[in-house]
């Protein structure tokens, strides 16, 4: 299993231990982390780097605006992008609002994700303040709480492999990368030690690295795994991409109206979400629905795997659409000298 580090801009992860009954005795039924995603248009790319570890997602709608605001309707195109299928919309606010106003946007809200991945997904009416209807939240099951499929566990004392690791450039320009190989001494969520840990949620991880490796986030969308498990690491792409209709959370100067993404051009700056990584590509070529990308930074990562696209437009990076990678160049990986 890869587990990638990533920065969210607000780093706290709140933990919730959900509680029940079973034969009249209590019960731990679930283990809930959240991650908080910031919601303001500039910070679109940190939000897709964010739902890069998630399971599902809640999709908060406020009952006293108008649905679906600009950043919802991206919010929702990101969480199709991330292949996210545990969804829980809730309308938050409703005490602010007359009965008959919640019936009509609660109508407005069905009719927004209808044909979109979230289209059958539940819509609790609930008001934070006051707590109404947190209970029914907690009591679906089906929402959030899909759960990772476990595919590899973290133990203490195991000997680890950081990609894309060390980069640097020798004196012809060309990117070299050397792996990070280290060995876990802890392992924590919040204040619980652990022995090992799964998928899911956030883990703080003691190594034996040199401390000066982890500062100022230079280990941001970095892989961490079991030595030899680890994708390959790419510096250039071929990606198979598709491109939203209409620019999502913009609107177009004088106008309510968004406006079209146009298509994608040679020499063009992207920027790029792969997982949990954010990297700027060139596109050096296009032909159809087929692109090739030339990334600024080497990315661990799968063919196959889905990616974010985003676009400068009028001073901030918006999604303009998403890609799945078929192909690519990757760099020769020191191996491991252990």
């Amino acid at each position: 299993m890869c587990y990638k580090a990533y920065g969210s801009g607000k780093e706290d992860s709140p933990l919730c231990d959900v509680p029940g009954f079973e034969n009249c005795r209590m019960k731990l039924l679930r283990h809930v982390s959240f991650v908080d995603c910031p919601g303001h248009d500039i910070l679109m790319a940190t939000m897709l780097n964010g739902a890069a570890i998630m399971d599902g997602a809640l999709l908060l709608i406020a009952a006293n605006e108008s649905c679906p605001q600009p950043q919802t309707s991206e919010h929702l195109a990101a969480v199709e992008i991330m292949r996210l299928q545990h969804i829980i919309i809730l309308q938050n606010k409703v005490d602010l609002i007359q009965e008959n106003v919640a019936i009509n946007q609660h109508e407005a809200i069905q009719k927004f994700i209808q044909g979109t991945v979230a289209d059958g997904a539940p819509v609790i009416p609930v008001s934070a303040q006051l707590k109404y209807n947190i209970d029914v939240l907690m009591r679906i099951r089906g929402g959030v709480a899909g759960g990772s499929i476990l595919k590899g566990v973290l133990k203490v004392n195991q000997f680890i492999e950081v990609r894309p690791g060390i980069v640097v450039k020798d004196e012809s320009g060309n990117i070299k990368c050397t792996p990070i190989y280290s060995r876990i001494v802890s392992l924590f969520a919040e204040q619980n030690e652990l022995q090992f840990a799964v998928p899911g949620g956030l883990i703080g991880v003691g190594t034996t690295m040199d401390p000066t490796l982890t500062r100022a986030d230079r280990l941001v969308g970095q892989v961490l795994g079991e030595v030899g498990s680890l994708p390959e690491v790419f510096v250039e792409l071929e990606v198979n991409f598709f491109l939203l209709r209409r620019l999502l959370g913009v609107r177009t100067k004088g106008t309510e109206r968004q406006g079209k993404v146009t298509k994608l051009a040679k020499a063009e700056i992207l920027m790029l979400n792969i997982g949990s990584m954010s990297t700027g590509a060139r596109v050096v070529a296009v032909k159809n629905d087929l692109a090739k990308l030339q990334l600024t930074s080497p990315v661990c990562t799968s063919k196959g795997e889905k990616i974010a696209l985003s676009r400068r437009v009028e001073k901030h990076w918006r999604l303009i659409g998403w890609g799945q990678i078929q192909a690519g160049i990757t760099l020769d990986v020191p191996p491991c000298p252990i």
